[in-house]
Parts: C-alpha cells; structure tokens; sequence
C-alpha cells in the first residue's frame, strides 16, 4: 500500500506541474492580450509573458551571444542587446537567433549601427536555463565584445556589462526592425507530457494495489 500512496502522490504532483505549465502556455498564446507601455516601471511589476513597448537606446558596442540555442534543429545563438533607458535603467531585449557560422573562433555579423531613441515592443520573459548546471558558462570578462554565454543569470550578465540589468528580458516581437530570427515558442516542455507521467503513476498505483489484493489473497489462503 505505500507503493500505491507513493504512486498517487507523484501523479497528483505532475498533474499540478502540467496545471501550472498549462497556464504559463496559454498567457504566452494570449501575451497577456493588451499592450501596456513600460514607461519608468520594470519588468518584473508586470505578468510573465506581457506585451510591452519601451524606449530606449540600443548598445549595438555591448552585447551578448547566448549559446546552445537552435532552430528547427540548426545551431545557433540568440543575440541580447542591452537597451538603455530613462533614469539609469538598462534591460536586454533578445533581437532572435542567427545561426552558427560554423567556427568558434568566427562569430556572427550582429553589429548594430548607432541608433536613436526609438520603441520597441515584444513579450517580457524569462533568460532561458539550462536543466544541468554543467551547460552553463558565464560570459568570460577577458573575451572581446559580443561576449558568448550560455545559460547566464542576469547578474552574471550585469557583472560582464558593468551595469544593473532588470532580471527579466525582452522577446523582440517578428514584425519589430533589427531583430534575427524570432519563432518564439512557450517555454519548457509541452503540459501534455506532465498530465501523461501523472497518469502512468496513477496506473502504476492500480497495478500496486490489484499486486498487493492478489499477494493478500494468496497469503490467507495459504
């Protein structure tokens, strides 16, 4: 019977997993619905997922290649830029993914001319993070600019730019200029899959428990 409780318990857990997956899914499909300009707030004091605009001024002389990235299985990166704010305030916006050149000692064309004041408008998310912490290297503070990295907190990547960074960046929206390639997807593996590991728990915990009711039945029997 603890076999049948233990199986019960991790299948309500990843069907609670898959419930709040679900739900982080279905605000990135929505994007929160409104745009809502950022104005003097940060990131963090609106939902995950919000369609903003902010205004701003791109360094195109500081950013960042984010490694391990692919799309439609080709490697590549995807290329942070930091956007320079009203009062001080610095955050990046992720302007998509180029592709690898095909050496690590050439890396993309991702220079940026110098830019006014403009807005910007994409979905507040989330850096990406790695499941293992062997697949991630901070930005090296000797290496030349870009700087590549791979799976970076933003205070590692606030340590390299020499600059508070807001935690959260910027999806660039497809139709928004200087921007790569922009397929966003939902982040994280599909809900689906939690609510199929939470019924094959559950199947494990009637399998235990049609198990203990035959060895019970052998044992009086006996």
């Amino acid at each position: 019977m603890f076999l049948c409780a233990l199986f019960i318990c991790l299948g309500v857990w990843q069907w609670r997993r898959g419930g709040v997956r679900q739900e982080e899914w279905s605000r990135f499909a929505r994007g929160t619905d409104a745009l809502v300009a950022l104005g003097d707030h940060g990131l963090d004091q609106l939902p995950l997922f919000q369609h903003v605009s902010v205004s701003g001024t791109l360094d195109g002389a500081h950013q960042f290649l984010l490694d391990n990235r692919t799309h439609r299985g080709t490697a590549g990166y995807e290329v942070l830029t930091p956007l320079r704010r009203a009062a001080g305030r610095t955050l990046l916006v992720d302007r998509g993914w180029v592709p690898f050149s095909g050496s690590r000692r050439t890396l993309p064309d991702i220079a940026l001319a110098n830019v006014a004041v403009l807005t910007l408008t994409g979905r507040a998310a989330r850096l990406p993070s790695a499941g293992l912490a062997a697949g991630r290297a901070a930005p090296n503070p000797a290496d030349p600019w870009p700087k590549v990295t791979s799976y970076p907190s933003a205070a590692e990547l606030a340590a390299a730019l020499g600059a508070p960074l807001e935690a959260r960046v910027v999806l660039l929206d497809p139709e928004a200029p200087h921007g790569y390639v922009r397929d966003w997807q939902p982040p994280g593996i599909s809900p689906l899959r939690n609510f199929s590991y939470a019924i094959q728990w559950w199947c494990f915990a009637a399998l235990a428990l049609v198990l203990w009711a035959v060895m019970s039945r052998k044992s009086r029997s006996a």
